[in-house]
C-alpha cells in the first residue's frame, strides 16, 4: 500500500479530474487523501507531512502550474521532506513539462492520460509499504 495526497493548489475550482485520479489510485490499492480545493503549497506540504504520505499528486487546470508546482517541491525541501515524490496533472502545455520536471516534478499527466498509465506509474515509481 502507498499513501498518496491529491491536492488542488491555487484558485482553480475544477476538481473532477482530481477526484477521478483519487478514485483510480484508491481502486488500485492505494490509500488516498484528498485535500480539497484552494490549497496553498504550504498547506499541501503540511498535510502531506501530517498524513505521512509517500507522494503528492497535484492537479491544475488554471494555468498556474509553473508557479505553484515548484513551490510545493521547494516547501518539501524546506521542511526536510524531499523524500515525498511529487507528480502533477491537468491542462499543462507540452512546452511546460520539461520545466516542471527540472523543478522536481517526477511525472506530468495531461488530459486524456489513461488511468491505467497513471496507476502503473505510481506502482512502478513509489515503493509500497507492504
Amino acid at each position: 500500500m502507498r499513501r498518496i495526497l491529491i491536492a488542488k493548489p491555487g484558485l482553480d475550482g475544477h476538481d473532477r479530474g482530481a477526484k477521478v485520479i483519487a478514485r483510480a489510485l484508491r481502486d488500485a490499492g492505494n490509500e488516498v487523501i484528498y485535500t480539497g480545493l484552494h490549497q496553498t503549497p504550504e498547506e499541501i506540504v503540511s498535510a502531506a507531512i501530517d498524513e505521512d504520505v509517500d507522494a503528492i499528486g497535484l492537479s491544475s487546470l488554471s494555468g498556474a502550474h509553473l508557479a505553484l508546482f515548484p513551490k510545493v517541491v521547494a516547501a518539501l525541501v524546506e521542511r526536510h521532506a524531499s523524500d515525498i515524490l511529487v507528480f502533477g496533472g491537468g491542462v499543462i502545455p507540452d512546452d511546460d513539462v520539461a520545466e516542471l520536471k527540472e523543478a522536481g516534478i517526477a511525472a506530468v499527466f495531461t488530459p486524456g492520460s489513461p488511468l491505467g498509465e497513471i496507476t502503473h506509474w505510481v506502482e512502478e515509481s513509489i515503493p509500497s509499504r507492504g
